[in-house]
């Protein structure tokens, strides 16, 4: 139960900090989704829902990795990113 404290924790240290980057966020979207849900699910959005498909593979790029060890590289994000 600690790791699931400090996450929660780290998801609302976030929404403290100034914006980020693209990147960072989609770094961090893709570590909450695997974190919360899993491996990717559904089809990636077509070619003109820009935003759908780099959430969509920013998601993908964890696949396979376990929700606490998700978890944990949020957490690590979110210390690097000073919050």
């Amino acid at each position: 139960m600690e790791i699931d404290n400090a996450f929660t924790d780290a998801v609302a240290r976030v929404q403290l900090l100034d914006a980020q980057p693209s990147h960072v966020q989609l770094n961090l979207y893709g570590l909450f989704k695997q974190a919360k849900n899993g491996n990717v699910t559904g089809s990636r959005p077509g070619v003109f829902d820009m935003r759908g498909r780099a959430k969509y593979d920013a998601w993908s790029s964890n696949k396979g990795m376990s929700t606490d060890d998700a978890k944990l590289a949020y957490i690590e994000v979110v210390e690097e990113l000073g919050a």
